[in-house]
């Protein structure tokens, strides 16, 4: 089994697995509890699966994973057996639950609709569970579920007190991206601790939350660490307004890479033609990949469309081969692809791109498309490699979702 399988499964199954382990012990009829919560966590995979409309096979596969990752997860803790997959080394006194949380950037495709008991069971579970661990765990679980019915819980999470639950619970609030919940997150741009501040500030980015500008504004003008300084700076990046570009223009000479990558955002997404010259400039002579891939993205968004082997816009689509920086292009592109022309000029790159473009391009089509892109998801969804075919069908059910069709 190759690497990129691996890591789907692993993925998936720890969302379709930590659903059962993150409601021990509550009294909901969607809770996980019992004498035997392997088996509990079977019944919650088959609970979430078999509703969701994947075809019967697609389905099998699903609750296979979920089998093998409980197995897995087992044998890291108790030993005796070989494991199925790569083994999972195990820290001394590990639980079962804490093999699928140790990592919070999952999310389950946007096709797969979960049983609303099972959002409300974990929205009871984030005001009143009967630990902090399982507070927070349910924060988490919501954000994997992209259980946005839930928000109300979420916010009122923010102000426990208790930097995990607050921690999790934005993170479940960015990866929900409801921007209704931006202004209620702003009090916590200046929390004391670290982790919580960075994700907040983070969460207020993605969320395009404008009423934090000021704040964030005032972090780059007297950051309290380097990090505060750059995430703040990554944040005003993807929401700037006309009064930020002198800010961008001075960074954009930073010493600091992350520092110039985030002002070339910014100068891209505030679209003055006055500063072609500048991005131009960067795109040319940067010599880092975070920056230039930044400085390619704002020459894109200038409506270069060059797909030369020497353009931007070919750098972009040409980095989603590479197994650093594919996120980072396949981010860009999918922002980028918003606007129709670039959307169009992606079309073109379907066919003839290599495996990994036809991958990554499949998916952006299924964040930014429309219902124009259905036909070319589904060509790729027939593609004769079963990879591409299988992320191209996947791509074109999210798609479908997205747009309601």
């Amino acid at each position: 089994m190759n690497n990129r399988l691996r890591g789907r499964r692993a993925s998936l199954l720890g969302i379709l697995s930590l659903v059962g382990g993150l409601v021990v012990g509550s009294a909901s009829p969607a809770a996980a509890s019992g004498p035997n919560i392997v088996s509990e966590w079977n019944l919650i995979a088959e609970n979430t699966v078999v509703p969701s409309g994947a075809a019967q096979i697609e389905a099998l596969i699903y609750l296979s994973y979920t089998q093998l990752a409980v197995y897995d997860a087992v044998v890291a803790i108790k030993g005796g057996y070989e494991p199925y997959g790569n083994a999972i080394q195990a820290p001394a006194g590990a639980s079962v639950k804490a093999k699928f949380s140790d990592s919070n950037d999952q999310m389950i495709d946007a096709y797969v609709m979960v049983r609303p008991d099972v959002i409300q069971a974990l929205g009871l579970l984030v005001r009143g569970g009967s630990s902090l661990d399982s507070r927070a765990n349910a924060c988490r679980a919501l954000g994997i579920l992209r259980g946005g019915a839930a928000l109300p819980e979420l916010v009122d999470a923010l102000r426990s007190k208790e930097n995990n639950i607050m921690y999790e619970s934005l993170a479940a609030i960015e990866k929900i991206r409801d921007p209704s919940a931006g202004p209620k997150i702003t009090f916590l741009l200046r929390d004391l601790d670290d982790r919580v501040q960075m994700t907040a500030i983070e969460t207020a980015g993605v969320l395009r939350s404008t009423d934090a500008l000021p704040t964030l504004r005032n972090i780059v003008a007297s950051p309290r660490n380097t990090k505060a300084e750059r995430s703040a700076m990554a944040s005003i990046a993807m929401m700037p307004e006309a009064q930020d570009r002198d800010l961008f223009l001075r960074y954009l000479n930073s010493k600091d890479e992350k520092l110039r990558a985030s002002s070339a955002e910014g100068i891209g997404r505030i679209g003055n033609r006055a500063d072609e010259p500048a991005i131009e400039k960067a795109w040319h002579d940067e010599e880092k990949m975070s920056p230039r891939l930044a400085a390619a993205f704002a020459v894109v968004m200038e409506g270069r469309l060059d797909l030369g082997e020497d353009g931007a816009f070919r750098y972009l689509i040409n980095n989603l081969n590479s197994a650093a920086w594919h996120e980072t292009a396949y981010a860009y592109l999918a922002e980028a692809a918003l606007r129709k022309p670039v959307l169009e000029a992606l079309y073109t790159q379907l066919d003839s791109g290599t495996r990994d473009e036809k991958i990554y391009l499949s998916r952006v089509l299924s964040v930014s498309g429309d219902a124009a892109s259905v036909p070319y998801l589904e060509k790729t969804s027939r593609d004769n490699d079963a990879e591409v075919a299988k992320e191209g069908l996947r791509a074109l059910r999210s798609l479908r979702a997205r747009l309601g069709i």
